[in-house]
């Protein structure tokens, strides 16, 4: 996997919504009603991520979720993150 120019990233980003570029990867925070459906939705992403073998960086605490994705191997934001966030907004 190859990273992506910051270029990429950023005509990638204006058609995701809240997510944002910093440090060699790409974010975004979550909120939801309570703790079981952030705790719902984490275990969701944790089986599509186990599936594409393609893991993200999260934290969750209370209602709160945030996701931070990165291809280790490119060095930086992979074609495979844009596609995995995409993803991610479907469990939404």
């Amino acid at each position: 996997m190859k990273k992506l120019t910051n270029e990429k990233i950023k005509t990638a980003l204006k058609t995701m919504k809240g997510w944002s570029y910093s440090d060699n990867a790409i974010e975004k925070k979550f909120v939801f009603k309570d703790f079981s459906e952030a705790f719902s939705f984490l275990t969701r992403i944790a089986l599509h991520s186990e599936k594409a073998n393609h893991h993200a960086d999260w934290s969750g605490v209370y209602n709160k979720v945030n996701i931070k994705l990165s291809t280790h191997d490119a060095g930086g934001v992979s074609q495979k993150d844009i596609d995995f966030a995409k993803e991610i907004e479907k469990y939404l």
